[in-house]
């Protein structure tokens, strides 16, 4: 339920706001839908009549999260996810900003379409949303959409979501013409002649499974391929979704070479490996494909170094129809929106990342990448803010996420840590009870 926008005290937490590298304990005031001041001891004696004083003793408060990349089926497929399904999820997760892709139906490859998904998400959506803009007319990777005029209706980057523009002279001209509106590309990077009919990781494990494996490579050449397009053409260029050992040690060499390439990596790569499919687990089928403990490993590491600069869900949700089928068969895609931080924070718990690298990654890189106006705790800025209870035990229960499809790669995994509270433009909107 959404609350008045009074003011708001969250007292004696610890403050956690990596836009400054500020890790506190103390207050934070939010008032008229900004952030008014978070130091030590501000105290209910010295905010605004009628503030709401939230005491958050023994929890943290941080920066609502930014997902950088997930399918909401709006146009089109609003029996697998709708905008407002999509929100709730999103703020029972933490998730204050939620960026749409464009594949739906019809895809966001025009100015109407953007337009479209702006006006639903202001009537429908309890966060902010939005949405990219397709490269690629149709998704069809032939003919790049107007992307200056797609940027000024109001998309924040430019993908095909889930396809690769294979043809080398369209992504470069995508690449020259995006640079132009300084504009990011964002690219999903496998090449679908090597993916063949590939189902999951290639390697020993699918081979004793028995199921048809994806090489590495699929997303190696491909990637390596547009870094030799950014140095030729220029731009922004984003890899959206990096997964194993091989194409980061090309990210390092793009981002020494001082080429403006950056990259994100899903959740679901950096919490878990190909082992976790398990007995053909349909719910861990995903695109690309769960790797190995390595490249899991690997991942990790970056996300710490900084070297992969976002963290994102990957939501995508799947019905029953699309997932209860054999392995081969099933369509690929997991839920994420409701347990980005919560996965996240296992590898806090283990002490594999530090949170401030971690909330860094899931909410001031991507606004700073987008040019959002979020992801941060300083004065002025926008009240997103999440309240989270760091040690809270529990238990995924699919039946009660609030994403219309259930199709979550933790179905009833023990977690610890989750959101309690959630605010948007200095209204709460989800509360954990």
């Amino acid at each position: 339920m959404l609350s008045d926008r009074h003011p708001i005290l969250l007292a004696n937490a610890r403050i956690v706001d990596p836009s400054r590298d500020l890790d506190i304990v103390g207050d934070l005031l939010i008032a008229e839908g900004t952030i008014r001041e978070a130091k030590k001891g501000i105290g209910a004696a010295g905010v605004p009549e009628g503030t709401e004083v939230i005491d958050c003793r023994g929890k943290l408060v941080a920066p609502g999260l930014i997902d950088m990349r997930a399918f909401i089926g709006e146009p089109g497929e609003a029996s697998r996810e709708t905008l407002a399904s999509a929100s709730q999820a999103a703020a029972a997760g933490g998730v204050t900003t939620v960026i749409c892709q464009p594949d739906t139906s019809p895809a966001i490859d025009n100015p109407a379409t953007v337009d479209y998904v702006l006006r639903r998400a202001r009537d429908n959506a309890i966060v902010h949303v939005h949405p990219m803009a397709a490269i690629t007319k149709g998704l069809e990777g032939k003919e790049m959409t107007e992307i200056g005029l797609l940027k000024a209706a109001g998309a924040v980057a430019f993908t095909d979501g889930a396809k690769s523009v294979a043809n080398a002279q369209v992504m470069r001209r995508a690449l020259t013409y995006a640079g132009d509106f300084d504009a990011m590309i964002v690219h999903h990077t496998e090449d679908p002649n090597l993916i063949g009919d590939g189902v999951m990781n290639e390697g020993e494990f699918a081979a004793r499974l028995g199921l048809l494996g994806i090489p590495k490579a699929a997303e190696t050449v491909m990637f390596e391929r547009d870094v030799r397009l950014v140095a030729l053409a220029g731009g922004r260029y984003h890899a959206a979704s990096v997964t194993c050992a091989d194409t980061l040690e090309v990210l390092r060499a793009a981002k020494d070479a001082g080429l403006s390439i950056t990259a994100s990596a899903s959740i679901n790569h950096v919490t878990l490996n190909e082992n976790d499919i398990g007995p053909y687990r349909t719910f861990l089928k995903l695109a690309p494909p769960l790797r190995m403990e390595d490249d899991r490993k690997a991942l990790v590491e970056a996300l710490r170094t900084g070297l992969v600069d976002v963290v994102m869900s990957d939501h995508n949700p799947q019905d029953v129809e699309t997932k209860r089928l054999p392995f081969a068969e099933a369509a690929p895609g997991a839920i994420g929106l409701e347990t980005m931080l919560t996965a996240g924070l296992r590898l806090v718990h283990s002490d594999e990342i530090d949170l401030m690298a971690l909330l860094r990654a899931m909410s001031t890189r991507p606004a700073e990448l987008l040019g959002l106006p979020g992801g941060t705790l300083k004065n002025g800025a926008p009240a997103d803010v999440i309240v989270v209870d760091m040690d809270l035990p529990w238990v995924l229960n699919p039946n009660d996420l609030k994403s219309k499809c259930k199709n979550t790669p933790f179905d009833e995994a023990r977690l610890t840590g989750r959101v309690v509270r959630t605010i948007v433009s200095g209204r709460t909107v989800y509360e954990y009870i």
